[in-house]
């Protein structure tokens, strides 16, 4: 199967956008997918607020997008835009870090006024940066998402319901020629 690079653009250490992602991690691997997940809230602040290309921290996320089959990218949403730290390493990434791939661009918020934010704020990043294909986005609102005292996940059941379809359908298309991934 397909290896799947889960990038979490959250820079919070509780967020809810992280704990959806690795919760979607779980049902990628259900299909036999390589999950790796990558907090970019973990790379040094000095390799990307400094944009330090050479550091060790940048080449090897750098590879781990170059031996992704697919790409999941989820950021909290905040004043209409992915967040900071996910610019900061988009950024200092190869322009075509995607070519030949298939993306899912996910979201989290606490309005639907947010909700353009993935297709008016980080598709077109990402299609600048050579997607052979992304699939269609999601938006969970914060209030559907919540965090138990045992660090467990509860997603509300419409919404779970919607990331299910959502992820089964990014599954379906790894791999696939991305003519064919958008007409079927």
């Amino acid at each position: 199967m397909a290896t799947v690079l889960s990038v979490s653009g959250s820079p919070s250490v509780s967020s809810r956008t992280n704990r959806l992602l690795r919760h979607l991690d779980q049902r990628l691997l259900a299909h036999g997918h390589h999950v790796v997940p990558l907090d970019v809230r973990t790379i040094p602040p000095e390799a990307l607020l400094g944009a330090d290309f050479r550091h060790p921290a940048i080449l090897e996320v750098t590879e781990l997008f170059a031996r992704a089959d697919g790409v999941v990218v989820g950021s909290p949403v905040y004043k209409a835009a992915y967040s900071g730290v996910l610019k900061a390493l988009l950024d200092l990434l190869p322009q075509y870090a995607l070519r030949g791939k298939t993306v899912l661009p996910l979201a989290t918020g606490g309005s639907t006024a947010h909700v353009l934010a993935i297709d008016y704020a980080l598709r077109p990043v990402l299609n600048s940066m050579g997607a052979s294909h992304i699939v269609q986005g999601w938006f969970t609102l914060d209030q559907d998402i919540t965090v138990h005292d045992d660090g467990s996940l509860g997603v509300a059941p419409a919404a779970d319901e919607a990331l299910i379809r959502v992820i089964d359908h990014f599954s379906a298309t790894l791999g696939r020629d991305p003519l064919l991934a958008a007409a079927g």
